[in-house]
């Protein structure tokens, strides 16, 4: 198969989420419906309208050496916690050995929305109260939006390419795109693929309130995201880190990988709409899904389950429906849809990555977890929105995942069964 049109196979998860501290958690809490979204301790929110969040699991810092952790920002321990996991779970040789992957071949593509500014605005508070030679020499490291991949990359060695896709809610979904088209163009072999995000700080917070894109609904915060609901009021944001090792055909083969799905396909545009809201025609997202389909080789009726944007925002969801129904056409009722967003908050730019680990688990167990929240269920939605887990059928099946950012940022990336 010529560079170009080379077949790209899921061979490794990794994720830390508000629902467990691994991808086995994880997606046990997906399928249970439980929900990582409560109320946030500590006195910085005692004066916020809404003090609701979704913290990850575990803390990342105690699942990493220490001389590792004190040199990361939160948003990389995420990274390097999940990277770890991901190349574990893909049974890659360790670097540094006679059989380790030749850094040429191996590329790095972790996305981020906002790095690691939490180490940003800790440093600035240092620098202001004791001075610039109490400043941290790990700071550059820390706080540069590019750190994830490049942690990460010195880790395993990566030397054909270490990218930081940044497309806002998008971010990890546009990290897998590349990751998809540094193995098809024939740049790299294997990739470290997918998002991290560390925004649970009053800064973070104070900048989705600021919009009002945040459910407000403090008093009930495992029914405060509402996808597809009628009373739908915003998203939580959460934390965490989803990554996945992304190979050749020709290389996985050669090992005897074991693969959970193809990444098979993408579409990438813009709305050129608005910065905060989607074009409510659905143009640029129907043009996304459709691209995913095209590139894929895949038709409307082969696309069994569809994981969704869908971050309980009125417009982003009815959007989102519009444009699914209108490239799925009559198939649209026979895809079942569900959302992570109500269980795992909106992991910004991680949401992506770790929505698409839920699609291609969906794929690899035939079992779509549930969407929470659906005792509202918005019928003028029109999709088969699942409130309880579903079977997919047997066979050659395949599914998409939307993801739809700030800016007007489309990304879809579709899977095939293998």
């Amino acid at each position: 198969m010529t560079a170009g049109n080379r077949r790209v196979l899921v061979t490794g998860l990794g994720a830390v989420t508000p629902l467990g501290g691994d991808v086995p958690s994880t997606w046990e809490g997906l399928l249970a419906g439980r929900t990582g979204i409560r109320l946030l301790d500590g006195p910085g929110y005692d004066d916020f309208p809404v003090r609701i969040g979704a913290p990850a699991a575990v803390d990342p810092a105690g699942e990493l050496p220490r001389a590792t952790s004190r040199k990361l920002d939160r948003c990389q321990q995420f990274a390097m916690v999940a990277a770890r996991e991901a190349w574990r779970d893909a049974g890659l040789p360790e670097p540094g050995g006679e059989d380790a992957l030749p850094g040429e071949r191996l590329a790095v593509s972790i996305g981020t929305g906002l790095g690691g500014s939490a180490s940003m605005f800790d440093s600035w508070l240092t620098l202001q109260d004791k001075g610039v030679r109490r400043f941290s020499p790990f700071t550059a490291g820390r706080v540069i939006p590019c750190a994830a991949a490049s942690w990460v990359g010195l880790e395993y060695g990566a030397k054909a390419a270490v990218e930081t896709p940044v497309a806002a809610c998008a971010t990890g979904n546009d990290a897998l795109r590349r990751g998809w088209e540094l193995i098809r163009s024939g740049k790299a072999d294997v990739v470290v693929a997918g998002g991290a995000e560390a925004l649970l700080h009053p800064f973070g917070l104070a900048i989705f309130i600021s919009m009002r894109a945040l459910s407000d609904r403090n008093d009930e915060p495992e029914r405060a995201v509402r996808p597809f609901g009628k009373g739908r009021g915003g998203f939580a944001l959460g934390e965490g880190a989803a990554l996945m090792i992304l190979e050749s055909a020709e290389h996985a083969s050669r090992r005897g990988a074991r693969v959970y799905a193809e990444l098979a396909g993408a579409g990438w545009n813009a709305d050129g709409y608005d910065f905060a809201q989607p074009d409510p025609s659905g143009a640029g997202q129907t043009a996304s899904i459709r691209e995913a389909l095209d590139s894929a080789g895949l038709t409307p009726e082969e696309i069994v389950h569809v994981n969704a944007h869908a971050a309980g925002t009125p417009l982003g969801d009815a959007t989102e429906a519009l444009s699914i129904r209108t490239v799925l056409g009559p198939h649209a009722g026979k895809a079942v849809v569900t959302s992570a967003k109500a269980a795992v908050g909106h992991l910004m730019g991680a949401a992506g990555a770790i929505e698409s680990i839920a699609t291609v688990l969906a794929l690899h167990h035939r079992l779509v977890p549930p969407t929470l929240n659906q005792d509202d269920y918005d019928h003028e939605i029109a999709l088969d929105v699942a409130a309880a887990p579903r079977a997919l059928p047997g066979g050659p099946v395949a599914a998409l995942n939307n993801s739809f950012g700030l800016g007007g940022h489309n990304v879809v990336t579709a899977y095939r069964s293998v």
